[in-house]
């Protein structure tokens, strides 16, 4: 059986070498694996959260897909589409919208980061913060549950958001009483390259020290890596190649054999301008063949236009049957015809019994508490505590939360409740993912009981 993967590519600036090295050369090996049922999507509804300029995205758009298929992207093999060509995402969007916490969008990294800049500053904390950062989270969710992706490939910097899918998958779920979603897993990215730019930082656009993988054609290719900052050394006298970001640029395009070679050059003293044409015409025999077929693309942008309409075509056929399921789930069904009362779906039997905590004393003197539901299966237990007074606090605090507000880390086969960053209670371990899944519904569900009750 194939696993899904799925990644998305934000539609806001020009590709450049670091986005080839770290990004889309991998992806796209990754992509030709039997294995894998991969989905390459452009994120062009998450590109107007950071810019507003038209000409820019539209632009964007365009390049982006011309490097992706002239890199060796093929789209027989994969799914390869617009965000925005999928109406299904934004219609999931807000079906999620409707059952994910605000406390839980509050804790997002880049809505926090954007507050504490603002405090800093003296300024509103939501000063200059739009809802479409806010909701960022949840529309990266509709991109993922649309699709029922197994793994998301992301740095570490996206892992929370993993997180929030899943969170969010559960919470939907547990509401509407059936297994709608799979959970996503996050694939961290630990091996990517970084390429330093031009002054030395990491190559990001965002520190506009970039050197582009196509636009401009060769020349600008070779101008870029000659303005790439070094030291005062002359020719003749021995460079470091591990501080210098020629090798590590080289490093990433070269075979082992090719990188000795330049190391010993750059040690033997090699001038820098020699050592950057060197660098240059290393990287032009990958870069040229793939250069020959963006330029063709990019004067034929109706090819790029057929590929991706083809594309969304695939992802509609997976998109759409998964709206039509949530709308009949969630009472936004289709037809004229309103079916009888007697043919409605019984709801799910609940047990007239409401969850109970039960404290007791370990051997070693110190105090703690189960959690049942109330059919008496246990659901958490908590750590000890040598104050019966603290864990009593810890019940009551659990009983004001709900499950909206609680943080219940889902392990591989186990759950941990949290507050404050701190585990505080645990349940048994399950057999398998699906077992652990239907327990953190149950759990949920005996939280939102408990809520209720205050």
């Amino acid at each position: 059986m194939k696993t899904r993967v799925l990644t998305g590519i934000t539609t806001t600036g020009t590709p450049h070498l670091g986005n080839y090295v770290g990004a889309i050369r991998p992806a796209v090996a990754a992509s030709k694996r039997d294995d894998v049922d991969a989905f390459y999507f452009m994120a062009d509804y998450h590109a107007l959260i950071k810019s507003d300029d038209p000409a820019r995205i539209e632009r964007s758009r365009l390049e982006i897909a011309a490097t992706w298929l002239a890199a060796g992207l093929d789209p027989q093999k994969v799914t390869f589409y617009r965000q925005s060509d999928i109406p299904e995402i934004p219609e999931l969007t807000w079906f999620l919208t409707c059952v994910t916490a605000k406390g839980l969008l509050n804790r997002a990294h880049a809505y926090k980061a954007a507050v504490d800049k603002n405090t800093e500053a003296g300024e509103d904390a939501d000063a200059g913060v739009t809802a479409g950062l806010y909701m960022y989270p949840v529309l990266m969710a509709a991109d993922i549950l649309a699709f029922n992706a197994n793994k998301v490939p992301v740095g570490r910097d996206q892992i929370q958001h993993i997180e929030m899918a899943r969170d969010i998958a559960q919470r939907f779920n547990h509401i509407y009483g059936r297994e709608f979603f799979v959970l996503p897993e996050v694939v961290i990215e630990e091996q990517v390259a970084t390429l330093p730019g031009l002054d030395g930082r990491k190559m990001s656009k965002s520190y506009d020290n970039t050197i582009p993988l196509f636009s401009g054609g060769q020349k600008h290719l070779r101008d870029s890596i000659m303005r790439i900052v070094t030291d005062s050394r002359l020719p003749g006298e021995a460079k470091d190649p591990h501080s210098s970001s020629l090798f590590t640029i080289f490093r990433a395009f070269a075979s082992e054999a090719e990188s000795e070679a330049f190391h010993e050059a750059l040690v033997n003293g090699i001038g820098w301008g020699e050592a950057k044409q060197v660098l240059f015409e290393r990287i032009e025999v990958d870069v040229a063949p793939m250069r020959e077929s963006y330029d063709a693309l990019i004067a034929r942008p109706a090819i790029i236009e057929e590929i991706l309409q083809e594309g969304a075509k695939k992802a509609r056929a997976i998109a759409a049957p998964k709206i039509a399921e949530l709308r009949d789930a969630i009472g936004l069904r289709s037809g004229v015809a309103v079916a009888p009362q007697a043919a409605a779906a019984e709801p799910v039997p609940r047990s007239g019994k409401p969850p109970r905590f039960a404290s007791f004393r370990d051997a070693d003197g110190s105090f703690r508490f189960r959690l049942f539901s109330g059919d008496g299966e246990e659901l958490l237990l908590s750590r000890s505590f040598t104050d019966p007074k603290a864990a009593g606090a810890l019940q009551k605090r659990i009983k004001e939360l709900g499950a909206t507000s609680a943080v219940v880390q889902v392990q591989p086969l186990s759950l941990a409740l949290e507050l404050d960053g701190e585990e505080v209670a645990t349940t048994p371990d399950y057999e398998g993912e699906q077992a652990r899944d239907e327990a953190l519904n149950r759990l949920r569900g005996a939280l939102d009981q408990l809520a209720a009750q205050e």
